[in-house]
């Protein structure tokens, strides 16, 4: 186990030291099936030992045809991304790669870019989300963006607004369900306690964040909480026709919100502990 697990770690650091070439001059945005499988020890790793995810609903992920997969977001770091990524690639009956919309400054980063890429993140516009989701494939959004990663500790659990509806407007145009996804656990790993933005914009990143540990402990305060995660996905939600007489988008994104809202409070109500579930 250790072995693998170190020859994954290894496998995702030759990528980072070889970069990539900008996305959209490659095959597919970069997305790397075999890279993925290289990379599963280390991410089963963090998956089974060390954040002992519990996926919850995974009946409700089509078996095929496109989805929008909607998730909170949070941690200081996205981890919660990665997990996400590696539950529906790994840990579905059939094997679905989760194909996010990572926000621009990640892929001018020369060391973020060839792992986001190769783990199938894709610059987020509605024409990249349109194209992978007519040929089938579930898209990954987290409404929050930022905000929800950059969540300060005090404001755990509180889902940031949800924009102006464009993933709604994303799922109608495609004429895909809307696929709820809840992750409670992550927003406790890093508590962020403050942000530092001079500093990270030399680094290509919109922040950095100060928790407990970091960046008094240095590079060791960088290890997350091995807190207890769970990934509930929730029954999908059918976006209705627009009506020529009224925009209803705002309206559906709020009753989204709401629903993973509720989601959230009832696994919070079970909860018994941050690190044991």
């Amino acid at each position: 186990m250790a072995d693998t697990v170190r020859s994954a770690a290894k496998a995702v650091l030759a990528a980072m030291r070889e970069g990539l070439p900008d996305p959209n001059e490659l095959p597919d945005s970069g997305f790397d099936p075999d890279f993925m499988d290289r990379a599963s020890p280390l991410l089963d790793f963090l998956w089974s030992k060390y954040f002992r995810v519990q996926l919850k609903g995974i009946e409700n992920v089509p078996a095929s045809g496109g989805g929008l997969v909607v998730a909170n977001h949070s941690g200081g770091l996205p981890y919660d991304g990665a997990m996400l990524i590696h539950a529906f690639f790994s840990k579905l009956p059939r094997r679905r790669p989760l194909r996010p919309l990572v926000a621009n400054f990640a892929f001018r980063s020369s060391w973020m870019r060839p792992v986001i890429c190769r783990i199938g993140g894709v610059r987020a516009s509605m024409e990249n989300a349109l194209s992978l989701l007519a040929r089938g494939d579930l898209v990954g959004v987290f409404p929050e963006g930022l905000r929800g990663v950059g969540k300060l500790f005090r404001e755990r659990y509180r889902l940031a607004h949800f924009g102006r509806g464009g993933f709604v407007r994303l799922a109608r145009m495609a004429g895909v369900p809307i696929i709820p996804v809840v992750i409670v656990g992550a927003e406790e790993i890093h508590p962020v306690i403050g942000k530092v933005t001079k500093l990270a914009q030399p680094l290509g990143l919109p922040y950095i964040p100060i928790t407990p540990t970091f960046p008094l402990l240095g590079p060791l305060g960088l290890l997350p909480v091995p807190t207890k995660w769970t990934i509930q996905v929730g029954e999908p939600i059918t976006v209705p026709p627009s009506e020529a007489d009224r925009d209803d988008t705002i309206e559906i994104a709020e009753a989204v919100r709401r629903r993973m809202d509720q989601m959230i409070a009832d696994m919070l109500v079970h909860r018994r502990s941050v690190i044991f579930g």
